[in-house]
């Protein structure tokens, strides 16, 4: 039996909680911090993730068998390595990449070189500092519109620009060089081609020599119905994606995730975790448009649902490298998730407020992103504040039981997208 602390507080943190707690294998179940959703299943602890020498404390003190980092934040800034350095800790296994696998997210520039040293698919790219602008403006005059601009650094998802005028992608790079307009992320910029094609998000589980290829996901950045407005998050996901066929999967097999696995190993790069593969499908091919060194979220809330196998028992296995052993099952429904958000969302908006009808969700998931118990009431506590999974044999009955969910749950000012699947329905119905 084993005692699992949990890092995170969002969506994605409180359906690993879910599947963590449903293992045989589990004796207990911390997450630090946790919200409203994840002490309904295990207990919250006032602990940062970031905070690594309390997590130490924590850790010893309750002794921990295995710790699962959801977000990428403490990946990067290296809790692995903190863990695999300290004599107390070191026998602990840490599900998640050393801070040099983390780099691959934690970095754009590090994460194209990758790509083109092990000859994995991906956009033309080069990057510039601010010394190097006059560069980087001929750059941008050798390609095509639209231009992709991207903040070296981790910039919380907001570090990404696709302009159509040179002149406005001149400026914008001059602002993100010049004026630090997303702070240290920023001082380095990487320029891509434009990938014009349809974007997947794909999932693999390594223990370092072997991998699990987990379902792939589409999620729904922009804010408004038909893909309008700032970018988010994520507002809802479905998984698994029309078009993926196993053609494909074998395209991205062979031309991506072995690649990758075998770069990593080969780089000497320790990495025991999730990788996040956001991919382009450019008629057929796929490109790589980034890496993440976690699960996405809200993908996770639709990805984690259809595995169903014992959760604890896969993070054992890639903890000690026996991934290969496990016989990876996965339910052949359709999931959707809905995210309601706080109004005003991905700018200023207001929290706080009750939220009511949490249990009038019928057989759908609530799952909890940014949600706090305060005098025993569940009040909302963030931008992304509920993901609404459920499972169907199609996509329009899971959406169904998602949308008529999110009627039905209630807090002030909550927002949700109308349109989330419409673009898969519709692929659907033209391809059949």
């Amino acid at each position: 039996m084993s005692k699992v602390l949990l890092l995170g507080s969002g969506g994605r943190e409180h359906a690993f909680a879910r599947a963590l707690v449903m293992s045989k294998n589990c004796s207990q179940l911390f997450i630090a911090p946790g919200n409203a959703g994840t002490a309904s299943v295990g207990t919250n602890v006032d602990v940062s993730p970031n905070d690594f020498e309390s997590v130490k404390l924590f850790v010893l003190e309750n002794k921990i068998d295995l710790v699962l980092v959801g977000p990428e934040d403490p990946l990067v800034n290296g809790i692995v390595d903190f863990f695999e350095g300290d004599n107390g800790l070191k026998h602990i296994p840490v599900i998640g990449p050393s801070k040099m696998g983390a780099q691959l997210e934690g970095s754009k520039e590090f994460s194209k070189d990758f790509m083109k040293r092990h000859g994995i698919p991906t956009a033309g790219y080069a990057s510039f500092t601010f010394a190097k602008l006059e560069n980087g403006y001929r750059f941008l005059e050798t390609l095509k519109p639209p231009y992709v601009l991207k903040a070296d650094g981790l910039a919380a998802g907001k570090g990404v620009l696709i302009i159509d005028n040179l002149q406005e992608a001149k400026d914008e790079l001059k602002a993100m060089l010049g004026d630090a307009k997303f702070g240290k992320a920023g001082e380095k910029v990487v320029i891509e081609e434009f990938l014009d094609g349809i974007e997947v998000s794909m999932f693999v589980l390594t223990d370092g020599k072997n991998y699990k290829i987990l379902p792939e996901a589409k999620d729904y950045k922009r804010i408004g119905d038909g893909d309008k407005g700032l970018n988010t998050g994520g507002m809802g996901a479905v998984s698994p994606v029309p078009f993926v066929d196993a053609r494909f999967v074998r395209k991205v097999e062979e031309q991506i995730i072995q690649p990758t696995i075998n770069g990593l190993a080969k780089e000497n790069i320790n990495y025991r975790g999730f990788i996040f593969i956001g991919l382009m499908n450019v008629g057929g091919e796929p490109k790589v448009i980034e890496y993440n060194c976690r699960m996405g979220d809200p993908e996770t809330e639709v990805v984690v649902p259809r595995i169903q196998n014992d959760f604890l028992e896969m993070m054992l296995a890639t903890a000690n490298q026996s991934l290969d052993k496990i016989d990876f099952k996965i339910d052949p429904r359709i999931a959707t998730t809905v995210v309601m958000v706080s109004g005003g969302y991905p700018g200023s908006f207001e929290k706080g407020f009750p939220i009511s009808n949490l249990d009038k969700a019928g057989d759908t998931l609530v799952f909890h992103a940014g949600t706090k118990i305060t005098n025993n009431e569940i009040l909302s506590n963030g931008g992304r504040v509920l993901a609404l999974t459920s499972l169907g044999n199609s996509i329009e009955e899971a959406l169904e039981k998602s949308y008529a969910a999110a009627r039905i749950i209630n807090f002030d000012y909550a927002y949700y997208r109308k349109d989330i699947g419409q673009d898969l329905i519709s692929y659907k119905n033209d391809h059949q």
